[in-house]
């Protein structure tokens, strides 16, 4: 559990907040959070559809704001909270932003930046993974079942 008054799963509810706008919206059903000292410093979900870009992942969204928060490229005193495992793109935007530690709900079987590479995150990254993995997989099979009807 992270240090601090509120715990991990209140902020991966956060991040579940993010991935129901982005069903909302039709988007691949992924949110983040980024918290630096008990605060939402960031928050985003997918927008690929939306902005047409193929990089407007939750994680790049959330990492750029954040980034802009701080005044900072880089982000060890943050933890980001994400609801699927990253791609080895958000993996390695990560650790170019050497973020303090990740959390996430659900490994991601077919795209996760574990199948390719597990030494994606920066060395010095804490990793903490399956809060919430029941409803970030849950959610995604839905918005998946509703794209096969």
């Amino acid at each position: 559990m992270q240090e601090g008054i509120l715990s991990d799963t209140y902020f991966m509810k956060e991040a579940m907040k993010e991935a129901q706008k982005a069903f909302e919206k039709d988007e691949v059903p992924i949110g983040a959070v980024i918290v630096c000292n008990d605060v939402i410093i960031a928050r985003a979900h997918n927008l690929v559809e939306a902005l047409q870009d193929v990089t407007a992942h939750a994680e790049i969204l959330a990492y750029t704001a954040a980034a802009e928060y701080l005044g900072n490229k880089l982000l060890p005193q943050c933890t980001m909270y994400v609801t699927l495992e990253p791609c080895p793109m958000c993996a390695g935007a990560l650790s170019a932003a050497r973020i303090g530690r990740l959390v996430f709900g659900a490994h991601d079987e077919k795209r996760g930046y574990s199948i390719f590479n597990n030494k994606l995150l920066h060395a010095s990254t804490k990793l903490s993974t399956g809060f919430l993995k029941d409803e970030s997989i849950n959610i995604l099979q839905k918005f998946f079942n509703s794209k096969r009807e």
